[in-house]
């Protein structure tokens, strides 16, 4: 599986640049622009056009190769994505053991609007089939179990039925698992995460090859509101300019920390796909350009997990992940329904040799 062409992202704007021009991208910070008589398809108001973002999203289609539309969260992207492709009378099919802000949405907003939701566990969700599913969401690697979906498989299966399928490719970015090309019809990524990089803003985006879908989606960002900031796109841009050495890095590290983990006495269960015995290897192997950042550690109880969070100098005790610091939590502070000893851990870009010793540092006293 090939990715972007990354060198080229860099210099998608400077190939562009007139003489005299800023080689950084320029801050948009305004909410009209000069309109006199009829606007002819000029930039119009700031809910519905912005410099940046335009930017922006050409290089997050590059990225994606495919259309592309930025959203202020990823839970906006998410929601966007649903509330264009489901109707009163839809049937959505969402995983079980997947974000939980999803199944809350879902079940919350979407339910109550007469759309039917059903829920199935990563591990069995091609069990029973796709049969009359209008819209069927995945996540592959899951979060926080980071059990695997064969894509190919599923949205093969899901078209066959009539349906379309929608990924969240949060965990892997675009560098890591590419949906699109494996027959998905839409991606939504939590940009918050790898994608900026840097724990300074919350960004999310849409990535679709079916333009009708695409339509639905800048129609509802247009009426609903839900825009990103010019400065937070402006911070994405700037992000997604180290993304790839970002996640070189915290990828390659997340293997040497992982099959370190494994061996370590105070550690009952690691999951990560790239370990050649993790249920998700065989799959992430054909799967994925890279392992991911992402694994899990669990430990003997809630009390050492917290204790092995907290005491830790080289670990931020936070919810989210992707960042350029590695972060660490119990999922199950958040209802997920894993053991209370489960650790999500986000590797990230520290120098492994000396992340580890905090780690194996913390883990002794323990």
């Amino acid at each position: 599986m090939t990715g972007p062409k990354t060198g080229e992202m860099l210099h998608l704007r400077g190939n562009a640049l007139d003489k005299g021009e800023p080689v950084a991208l320029p801050l948009t910070q305004s909410s009209m622009y000069h309109l006199p008589g009829v606007p002819d398809g000029q930039a119009s108001y700031g809910r519905v056009d912005n410099p940046t973002w335009v930017h922006l999203e050409h290089v997050l289609s590059h990225l994606e190769n495919a259309p592309c539309l930025s959203f202020p969260s990823g839970m906006a992207a998410i929601s966007t994505a649903l509330f264009a492709t489901v109707q009163t009378g839809s049937r959505l099919l969402i995983p079980s053991d997947g974000y939980y802000v999803t199944r809350l949405l879902a079940d919350r907003f979407l339910s109550r609007l007469g759309v039917v939701v059903e829920e199935r566990p990563t591990t069995a969700f091609t069990a029973g089939g796709f049969d009359g599913f209008d819209v069927v969401f995945v996540e592959s690697p899951s979060n926080p179990g980071l059990d695997m979906i064969d894509l190919s498989a599923v949205a093969e299966q899901v078209r066959a039925a009539g349906g379309i399928t929608i990924a969240d490719n949060t965990t892997m970015t675009p560098l890591g698992q590419r949906p699109l090309d494996l027959g998905v019809d839409v991606v939504v990524s939590s940009d918050t995460k790898a994608m900026g990089g840097h724990s300074d803003m919350l960004m999310g985006h849409i990535a679709s090859r079916n333009l009708q879908i695409m339509e639905r989606v800048e129609e509802w960002r247009k009426v609903s509101g839900a825009i990103p900031g010019p400065h937070e796109a402006w911070l994405l841009h700037r992000g997604l300019e180290t993304l790839d050495v970002r996640f070189d890095r915290m990828c390659t590290s997340a293997q040497v920390v992982a099959e370190r983990l494994v061996k370590h006495p105070a550690v009952k269960q690691v999951r990560y796909p790239g370990l050649t015995d993790d249920p998700s290897h065989a799959l992430a192997r054909a799967q994925t350009t890279r392992f991911g950042f992402l694994l899990s550690l669990t430990l003997d109880s809630e009390d050492k997990a917290e204790a092995f969070i907290n005491s830790c100098p080289l670990l931020r005790p936070a919810t989210s992940f992707g960042g350029v610091h590695s972060s660490a939590e119990r999922r199950a502070r958040w209802g997920d329904d894993v053991d209370p000893a489960f650790i999500r851990l986000s590797v990230g870009c520290e120098p492994v040799e000396e992340l580890w010793q905090a780690f194996e540092a913390s883990l002794n006293a323990l």
